[in-house]
Parts: structure tokens; C-alpha cells; sequence
């Protein structure tokens, strides 16, 4: 399988698009005046504890106090206590040094932990700890052994914390990972130097620019071409390589074709297909995806695909065809969280067995953990994919002014109904004989000619008289009803 990335990098954005065999399967966007905040180290201030949530909210300097629970505590910490209760570790006006390990997300703070962690581009350094690890992705127990074996060793000569070994890592030459180590442990040093000066609520260090990360977490041998249309960006990431990665240094370059990067595989439109809430399938089936603060949900529809012998095939043929779109649709728009998968039903347990088998398969592509259920009684699959930043809706996009980000508003007809409502109320309150309405156009209008005759009724029974007025920059649920 062959993979590209693409770096597009503007003063005001950074954006990368993954493809694989040229389809986009991930777009990862930052822009400047909101800076990812994963993996950087502040010195905290604790500023309230809360021992019914086992948690305590932290002041980094943010917009918003950042939330550290008591799991995400250090390990050494933990055990040192072997106590359950927050109190125990933490009291208000307490300084600590955190990480970040969840962007802010709507109305949340970041979540924070005391287990800091350093990555680099073959191993995760961490200080707080022992005990090390090896990637889950790197299979061969051979190497897993060697791994660890020289983790070891490498912790004994230099009385440092632990390391754990990323996918990267797999065959990489001893010198080369004990290079990557040293550089860690130099970056600790400089860290700890930072902090016996600073004062609370300071950012101590930040993670890399999203360009360098991307070639530090996301590049693998398979990755034919990194191509950038910046030419200060093409010099940081030579720079990155020559020091990190030499290999890399073949497949890096400086894109100066006068047709914009990001429309070779039309990244412009995926980005857009990405927004909606309809995803169509070549079959002629769909999916609609709604995203809410408490979970995601996608509904998957045969639509228009009759199959070709019977309604079971037809079924799971789309369920087949639409596990694969939501696993790359998942990966494009960034969802996180608890996500709900209502599959059509299914009668043949094999072809439930084979639809789960399908959506498993395709995410192991995905850099984020996932966690499937079994289908259920009512043919939906539970799913959580790890979150750390904004989906790309939340990036993009803000709530509607008319409807407040529900998706729906209120009909015409309802207003109307709503406002002759409000006519009673005012005239029984204020025994008035003259009200005027102010509304949108479509209302006005509707009030004027569909509910004239209702609106005639109202006006003899009350015995009064109603103007109109249309405000043009009211909504269509906005109306005022004022006495005259």
C-alpha cells in the first residue's frame, strides 16, 4: 500500500492530508490562534479539589482550569499512597508539574496528568517511572525481547526513568534508538532547568510544530512521497530528518507546482463531503452521521441498492460497504469518544460476525485506540475511539446563529401559531387596543396570507388592531410583540 502526505502550511494554518493509495483518509488541521496543547508541561496550581469526583480542576494559565483526575495521577504517586481518595495527594494552592494529555474540547478543560511523557521519534521517555514497554503494533516477540533487553540495559548505565518503544522502533539499529534515548534524557534536563525557576501557571515546554510531529508520529516505510508547499516548512523538516531520521531524506519534497497541493487528490472537497451529515456509498445506500457533546451516532440505509436476489444480501452487502466508509470517515472528521453504529439488522449471525470482522480490520489503520462491542440484540455496535483534539467539525465550523447548533428550527407556521398566542397574553395583561409584531419576513408574510383569515378571527375576538413589520435581521424564531 503506497501513502502520501501532504503538508499544506499557511501563517494563519498548517493542514495534512494522509492518502492512501490515493484516497485522503486523514486531515489533521492546526491553526495558529489555536495551537494543539497536547504533550505540553506547565508547573500547575491546584485550585479546587473535589472529593466526590475523586478529581481536582489545576490552573495552568489557560482560558479554563484544566481537570486532573485521580487515575491520571503518576504511578509512583499512586503507589506511594496506595490510597483511593484525592485528598490524600492533592490541596488547594498545591503547585505540581502536568501535561496535557486532552485538547480543551467545547466547554471542557484540558485533562491533564502528573505521568509526563516525552516522545521522540522511536521512543516515549518517561521520567516518573520504572517500568517500561514496547508498542503493541511491533508483533515479533524476538524483537519485542530485544526491545526491552536494551531499554533495560540502557536504564541501569544511566539511572534514568523508563522508556517505551514505538512502532518506529522495529529493527531500528541499537546506536540509532540509544541516540534517540540521549536526546531524551538531554531534553529532561533542559526541562528540569526551567522548572526550579518558573513561576505557577507558566508553560514549561511545548511540543513540536504540527509539520514536525507529523513526520515524527505518523511516518512509516510505506510512505512514498512528503510533499510541502512551504519552503521554510520543506527546510525545518530536512533539518528534523537529517538529525532524526536520515532515511527519511529521500522522500521529502518542496512542492512548487503553481496548482495548489491540496487539490491533487481534491482535498478541497473531501473536506467539504466531510461536513455534511450524509455520507453516500457507491452502492446507493448512505450513512448520516450526528455528532453531539455526549456521543456520535451513524445510522446506516440501503436508500436506493435493491441488491440482486434477496433483502438479506442486499442488507449485508451495504452493512459490508458502509463498515469500511465509517472507519474512514471516523479517521477524516476526527470523532472521538462513545460512538454508536446503528448496522441495518441483520438475521444471520455469520454475516453480524463478518460485518464487525470488516469494521475491525479497517481501523487498525487508525493512529487513535479504538474498542468495539459485540452487535446487539438491536443490531448496534458501541465503539470508543480515543479523543485528544477537536473533531474537524469543531475546528471548521460553530454553531448556528438561528438554530444554536441543533440543526432544526422552528417552522413558520409555529411562530405564527406562537405569536397569536402572545397577542392573547399582551392585550388580557395590558388591555391594549393597537399591538404590532415584529418578525422575520417568511413569518409576516405567512401571517398576512395563510393565516389571514385565523389572523381576522383573532383581531374581531379581541377587538383590537394588529400591525406587522418584517425585521430583516431577525431569524425566523425571532419575534417581539409589542403593545402600542
Amino acid at each position: 500500500m503506497s501513502e502520501e502526505i501532504l503538508i499544506n502550511v499557511t501563517p494563519p494554518e498548517t493542514r495534512v492530508a494522509i492518502a492512501e493509495n490515493g484516497i485522503i483518509q486523514e486531515i489533521i488541521i492546526e491553526r495558529t490562534r489555536q495551537l494543539g496543547l497536547v504533550g505540553n508541561i506547565y508547573k500547575g496550581v491546584v485550585c479546587r479539589v473535589l472529593p466526590g469526583m475523586q478529581a481536582a480542576f489545576v490552573e495552568v494559565g489557560l482560558e479554563r482550569a484544566a481537570f486532573l483526575h485521580l487515575s491520571d495521577l503518576s504511578n509512583t504517586e499512586l503507589e506511594k499512597n496506595n490510597s483511593e481518595n484525592i485528598e490524600d495527594y492533592l490541596n488547594e494552592g498545591q503547585e505540581l508539574i502536568v501535561q496535557i494529555t486532552k485538547d480543551p474540547l467545547g466547554s471542557k478543560g484540558a485533562r491533564l496528568t502528573t505521568e509526563i511523557s516525552i516522545p521522540s521519534r522511536y521512543q516515549v521517555y518517561m521520567p516518573g517511572t520504572e517500568k517500561g514497554g514496547v508498542s503493541q503494533r511491533i508483533e515479533c516477540d524476538e524483537e519485542r525481547a530485544r526491545l526491552r533487553n536494551f531499554q533495560e540495559a540502557f536504564q541501569e548505565e544511566h539511572q534514568s526513568g523508563a522508556f517505551i518503544a514505538r512502532t518506529a522502533a522495529e529493527c531500528v539499529d541499537e546506536s540509532v534508538l540509544e541516540s534517540d534515548m540521549l536526546f531524551l534524557l538531554k531534553l529532561w534536563g533542559s526541562i528540569q532547568e526551567k522548572l526550579g525557576g518558573a513561576a505557577p501557571r507558566t508553560l514549561i515546554h511545548s511540543d513540536l510544530p504540527l509539520s514536525v510531529r507529523t513526520l515524527r508520529d505518523l511516518y512509516t516505510e510505506n510512505i512514498e512521497k512528503v510533499r510541502i508547499d512551504s519552503r521554510k516548512t520543506h527546510q525545518l523538516l530536512i533539518e528534523f530528518a537529517t538529525e532524526f531520521v536520515p532515511d527519511m531524506l529521500p522522500v521529502i519534497e518542496h512542492y512548487t507546482n503553481e496548482r495548489p497541493l491540496f487539490d491533487i487528490y481534491n482535498i478541497e472537497d473531501e473536506i467539504e463531503k466531510a461536513l455534511d451529515h450524509k455520507v453516500k456509498l457507491k452502492s446507493g445506500g448512505h450513512l448520516v452521521f450526528d455528532q453531539t457533546e455526549a456521543m456520535t451516532t451513524v445510522d446506516v440505509n440501503t436508500g436506493g441498492y435493491v441488491g440482486g436476489k434477496n433483502l438479506e444480501e442486499t442488507i449485508f452487502k451495504t452493512n459490508l460497504e458502509a463498515a469500511q466508509a465509517i472507519s474512514r470517515q471516523l479517521r477524516l472528521r476526527n470523532l472521538g469518544g462513545i460512538i454508536i453504529i446503528d448496522f441495518i439488522d441483520m438475521q444471520s449471525e455469520e454475516h453480524k460476525q463478518l460485518v464487525l470482522s470488516a469494521l475491525e480490520k479497517t481501523l487498525e489503520k487508525c493512529h487513535a485506540k479504538t474498542k468495539i462491542t459485540e452487535v446487539s440484540a438491536l443490531g448496534l455496535v458501541e465503539m470508543t475511539r480515543k479523543r485528544t483534539r477537536e473533531s474537524l467539525a469543531h475546528i471548521l465550523c460553530e454553531p448556528c446563529e438561528a438554530c444554536g447548533g441543533k440543526g432544526e428550527i422552528k417552522s413558520a407556521e409555529t411562530i405564527c401559531l406562537e405569536i397569536f398566542r402572545e397577542v392573547i397574553r399582551e392585550v388580557k395583561q395590558y388591555d391594549v387596543k393597537q399591538i404590532l409584531v415584529l418578525a422575520s419576513n417568511t413569518v409576516v408574510e405567512k401571517l398576512l396570507d395563510e393565516e389571514a383569515d385565523v389572523l381576522s378571527e383573532l383581531e374581531d375576538f379581541l377587538s383590537i388592531r394588529i400591525k406587522f413589520r418584517a425585521e430583516i435581521e431577525y431569524t425566523q424564531e425571532q419575534y417581539d410583540v409589542v403593545p402600542l
